[in-house]
């Protein structure tokens, strides 16, 4: 979803993130407001106020977006839905909860504050811009009466109730509520969503076709991205769904590969990774487990020094990083080694291998629950 992103501040406990493609299109809203939608609104106005109009406009969209997610987040919050961060990005915002709502409940209320936020800042941008319209020919009256019509067009698409935006998370919860099912108004909902971003895509490409060349593109972005996220999102419930309750016990592989911290690298790589295929190997000395070395490890390393350096030379301590516990929470496993980019964690007991859990392992369990209990295959 991100490019690279950057941390700004903390707000109410929330982390406030914004990811580079937030310049770009903070950039492009304001070359827009500058140069056409505040020039056909108000004559006379000298170049640079337009420009220092269109970046108001731009940074009270923005502004406006961050309001609108911590709505959502402060929601969550109260029914212990942790909230990770907030990030501002080229498509608006997201508050990215670590968990699934515990409830239709938790759904509908978290998914409909967003839209209740916006709502009342269209409606203090609205009243400000009628007040200061007793001031004829002053610039922020057109900045105000844009952050309020914007804001209201944003909770009209985002009420659309095609999953993930808000409408759809709605009525996520209202066929959760009747079904009593996560996963069953998942489907729907996600389905209305990819099927929502399918039509954006079309009309992107006849608008695009049709001479629109920026609105069409822009149509297309939009409806890649909800596509995307739609069966993502399905996909993330169906993971939750079928690693609920595990613990990594059972997915763990006792029967370990390990290095010593004498082997050299060139043993390491001919000996051990190209015939094992993995890309990270625990290291014992005399059956105590020091830490791990990965190929990313080795490759820091000159090749011509393969033959000279050791493994204990370059391993990696145990960390919270590169280990787990068999007890630990299947899910939130899974959610660290995607987070850390990692494919295998050793499995540690009072200083001792216990064994290895691999992400290939737990995606095969996933996609052989899926498919028995789902009635076809589909692989997260």
């Amino acid at each position: 979803m991100y490019t690279k992103r950057f941390k700004l501040f903390n707000l109410l406990g929330f982390p406030i993130y914004v990811d580079l493609s937030w310049f770009l299109i903070v950039l492009l809203i304001t070359w827009s407001l500058a140069t056409n939608l505040f020039p056909f609104w108000y004559d006379g106005f000298e170049n640079a106020t337009y420009w220092w109009m269109g970046l108001a406009g731009a940074i009270g969209l923005f502004v406006s977006i961050l309001a609108h997610e911590m709505g959502h987040s402060i929601v969550a919050r109260q029914f212990d839905m942790p909230v990770r961060s907030i990030t501002l990005f080229i498509f608006g915002g997201v508050a990215e909860l670590s968990q699934e709502p515990p409830s239709a409940k938790a759904e509908f209320f978290v998914a409909i504050a967003g839209p209740i936020v916006s709502v009342l800042v269209a409606i203090a941008c609205f009243v400000m811009a009628i007040v200061a319209e007793a001031r004829p020919g002053t610039p922020i009256v057109g900045v105000l009466w844009y952050l309020g019509i914007i804001n209201g067009v944003l909770v009209a698409f985002n009420m659309i109730p095609a999953f993930p935006l808000d409408g759809g998370r709605v009525l996520r919860s209202i066929l959760w509520h009747v079904h009593g099912s996560l996963r069953w108004s998942t489907r729907i909902t996600s389905s209305i969503g990819s099927g929502f971003g399918l039509l954006l895509i079309l009309l992107g490409v006849l608008n695009f076709v049709g001479g629109n060349i920026v609105g069409g593109m822009w149509q297309f972005l939009i409806g890649m991205f909800l596509r995307g996220a739609a069966q993502m999102s399905y996909q993330q419930v169906l993971i939750r769904r079928a690693l609920e309750g595990e613990s990594i016990d059972r997915f763990m592989q006792t029967n370990v590969v390990t290095v010593w911290p004498s082997t050299t690298l060139r043993e390491l790589v001919d000996d051990y990774v190209y015939q094992y295929h993995h890309k990270m190997f625990p290291v014992l000395d005399q059956q105590r487990l020091v830490g791990c070395v990965t190929t990313r490890d080795v490759q820091q390393v000159p090749q011509d020094q393969w033959a000279q350096r050791t493994v204990g030379e370059i391993l990696q301590p145990c960390g919270n990083e590169n280990t787990t516990e068999r007890s630990a929470d299947a899910m939130q496993t899974l959610a660290r080694m995607n987070q850390g980019d990692v494919s295998r964690l050793m499995v540690v007991q009072n200083d001792r291998l216990e064994g290895i859990v691999s992400l290939k392992d737990l995606m095969k369990f996933i996609a052989l629950k899926v498919e028995l209990e789902e009635g076809h295959p589909e692989y997260p």
